[in-house]
């Protein structure tokens, strides 16, 4: 990995720090020196990946949080403020969909109106709950995190905020409604911090992973047999460099957004990082 010394000593703040790809972003600003908080409201997940980054001789420290509470992202703070010191870069990765906001079908038929099976779920089935869990974990959480750690950041010419949106933050997806528009108002909500902290040195950017294959979605995306599902044939169809990403795939671009040498003129921008999905029509 190319080394970054520019970030080597600072203090890193990782939400969601526990699940797949923000572990991989975790285990990357390690490697480059940096000091690792892992914040999860799974105190085993976080704490596996600071036991792999210590091992491997970085420094990182799992910490509880419930990134909806300002009491406990506060004591998180202390935590890491008496451990490492001051934050230097906060990612909001912390995020995630809920069955409750999620259609079964691409369209609407007229069938599901006249006679719908019991197993559909339509645009007028979407649980108000459901998807009222879904903005509070991607938007509320990242703004209430911001609001906790960016106080801290203000004057620090080197400080740097990413969060994680999403390609369907730019097209929505089909069947995921509420998922979607949560991560278009992380992108949109990425701009106003970047407008707004722009005179107290703080830089604010944001990554917008397209489809990636983990283990965690591997059930979603495959068949028993290793066989695309129905689903994956048309993302892989749609998308140029024809595959999935991997973790790997976005240490590029965190490293570049995170490091001031590189970056120092941009804030504001949604990076997308999806082999092209976004730019391709489908024609």
């Amino acid at each position: 990995m190319y080394q970054h010394p520019n970030l080597n000593g600072r203090t890193a703040v990782v939400t969601g720090g526990g699940g797949v790809l923000c572990s991989g972003f975790a285990k990357d600003l390690a490697a480059q020196g940096m000091k690792v908080a892992i914040l999860d409201l799974n105190k085993d997940a976080a704490q596996k990946v600071a036991d792999e980054i210590t091992n491997s001789g970085g420094a990182a420290i799992a910490v509880e949080c419930n990134v909806l509470d300002s009491d406990s992202l506060e004591k998180a703070k202390e935590i890491i403020s008496e451990k490492f010191g001051k934050c230097d870069l906060l990612l909001n990765g912390a995020g995630g969909n809920n069955p409750k906001g999620t259609t079964t079908k691409d369209k609407l038929e007229m069938c599901d109106i006249t006679d719908k099976a019991e197993n559909v779920k339509t645009f007028f089935d979407l649980d108000a709950k459901g998807i009222e869990f879904v903005f509070n974990l991607n938007f509320l959480g990242t703004l209430l995190t911001t609001q906790c750690f960016a106080k801290d950041m203000i004057g620090n010419d080197k400080a740097s905020i990413i969060n994680i949106s999403s390609m369907n933050a730019f097209k929505p997806l089909t069947r995921i409604p509420a998922y979607s528009a949560a991560k278009a108002a992380v992108s949109n909500f990425t701009q106003f911090m970047a407008v707004h902290f722009s005179d107290v040195g703080i830089r604010v950017n944001a990554i917008a992973p397209g489809f990636f294959s983990t283990n965690q979605n591997k059930t979603l995306l495959y068949n028993e047999d290793g066989s695309l599902s129905p689903r994956s044939e048309k993302i892989i169809g749609h998308t140029p460099l024809g595959r999935f990403g991997t973790p790997e795939d976005l240490t590029g671009s965190l490293l570049f957004l995170a490091d001031e040498t590189y970056s120092a003129f941009i804030t504001g921008i949604i990076l997308a990082v999806d082999g092209g999905f976004s730019a391709y029509s489908g024609v």
